[in-house]
């Protein structure tokens, strides 16, 4: 798919895929093989019709193609850039097992966009008002799937988003050079366009309890996410120059840091940055940093190139735009200077027999350690639950990592009319699994609300 230069690129905040033209998407689709037990939906969390799409495309039925992704995903044009389909639907494509998987996700961003070019969103009719109201308190990926399913029920939908943008992870954390915020802007649009409508600005647990919110509502679905950043607990975090992943990434694309002056967000990225992570929200930071400005951007992970959990796509770009990967390392301590990081200190390791997540389990070398010369530090090594809405959260059970206990199938809590999913409950996950918990709890909501007089 064409995409601009890496040496251009790496200096702009502009897309750096552009995606495919009606010639190359029609190329493409003529690919599929049209399997009759179409192996490519199972593989796919809220299970799109990928035969039938892109035949339509294949046909020239680009408006077919979208009304019909629409019936199973609000959201096409964001996961057809940042849904990992190499591990999912693309992973099942039978034309996968000797060639290259048919491009799945880059022709569902296709679909999305002409439709948006053309002014056909093909967007489902809504039922008649039933008459019943549901909050869901987070707009990102999970909140969004089912705000979308209960408003085309007839469902009155209301979003609670704490912060000033709707999006959640998609606005916040994911940079634009990979999902430009003009797409979620756009998608949460059609959202209001079928009768939801979005409150910001507005913490449930600061600004009134889940049982206040409750006494208005018939139903509620908790989408907040995972957004408290963890650290490594090593000498040194509590220097200036060193950033959590979560901020990092919040100051640069929800408060426009990229933009400064004209956006009084300053943050301050030095010479030589290193990143601690092997993640996407890793890569998505080191990639950002070298955008604003950095001479030197390393990425630091204990175990090898193969074990990195980002996708391929984003190493891929990463390596060309000049990342440097520090592999089988891990970092020990920050070395500051009058308060401020001036180096980090690793130790190499080696992979053992593998440990429960199947790969390789690292162990440091003795008398290994290095140093890296880095004056901005970013870690980058996950997020666990943010408590700030969960304490206030009465008769909702949560586990020993603080995350809500729900029910896989259709996401009741221990709370009576309360739903939960995605990352809130699993921890961090992908965009697409949180919307399947989306779509999966708003079908046991309506299945529930149909049934109360």
């Amino acid at each position: 798919m064409p995409e601009q230069d890496a040496r251009e690129r790496s200096r702009n905040f502009e897309e750096v895929v552009l995606g495919y033209d009606a010639r190359l998407a029609r190329k493409e689709a003529e690919r599929c093989l049209s399997c009759k037990d179409e192996p490519c939906v199972r593989g796919c969390p809220v299970s799109v019709p990928v035969p039938r799409f892109v035949q339509a495309i294949r046909e020239g039925e680009f408006g077919e193609a979208i009304r019909i992704i629409r019936t199973s995903n609000l959201l096409p044009a964001v996961c057809g850039r940042v849904c990992p389909q190499e591990s999912q639907c693309e992973r099942n494509c039978t034309l996968g097992k000797k060639f290259e998987p048919v491009a799945i996700g880059r022709l569902e961003r296709f679909a999305a966009d002409h439709a948006a070019k053309n002014r056909g969103e093909g967007l489902p009719a809504v039922e008649p008002s039933t008459g019943k109201k549901v909050a869901v308190v987070g707009s990102g990926p999970a909140g969004l799937a089912c705000a979308y399913d209960l408003a085309r029920k007839g469902h009155k939908v209301v979003i609670f988003e704490a912060l000033h943008e709707p999006g959640g992870v998609l606005f916040y954390g994911i940079p634009r050079f990979r999902l430009p915020k003009k797409i979620v802007k756009r998608e949460v649009e059609s959202l209001k366009r079928m009768g939801v409508q979005i409150v910001m600005n507005a913490v449930i647990g600061k600004l009134f309890t889940l049982s206040e919110l409750m006494t208005d509502f018939d139903a509620c679905f908790i989408a907040t996410g995972a957004g408290l950043p963890r650290f490594m607990g090593i000498e040194g975090e509590n220097l200036n120059g060193v950033y959590s992943a979560n901020e990092f990434l919040t100051r640069t694309n929800l408060m426009r840091a990229y933009d400064f002056p004209r956006y009084d967000t300053p943050v301050k990225v030095g010479n030589k940055v290193a990143v601690l992570g092997g993640g996407n929200v890793a890569f998505d930071a080191a990639r950002t940093a070298l955008r604003l400005g950095a001479g030197e951007v390393f990425l630091v992970y204990r175990r090898s190139e193969a074990d990195l959990p980002a996708r391929k796509e984003e190493v891929h770009h990463a390596k060309e735009e000049g990342i440097r990967l520090i592999l089988c390392a891990n970092p020990v301590r920050i070395i500051g200077e009058n308060g401020w990081a001036k180096g980090l200190e690793c130790v190499r390791m080696e992979l053992c027999e593998p440990d429960e997540s199947g790969r390789g389990r690292p162990v440091p070398i003795k008398g290994s350690e290095f140093l890296i010369p880095a004056d901005t530090v970013i870690v980058a090594i996950g997020t666990g639950a943010n408590p700030l809405f969960t304490r206030s959260t009465e008769e909702v059970r949560l586990d020993e990592r603080g995350y809500i206990i729900a029910d896989k199938e259709t996401g009741r809590t221990t709370r009576e009319g309360v739903y939960a999913g995605g990352d809130i409950v699993t921890g961090s996950a992908t965009v697409i699994s949180a919307m399947g918990a989306g779509r999966k709890a708003a079908g046991a909501i309506h299945e529930c609300l149909s049934k109360q007089k």
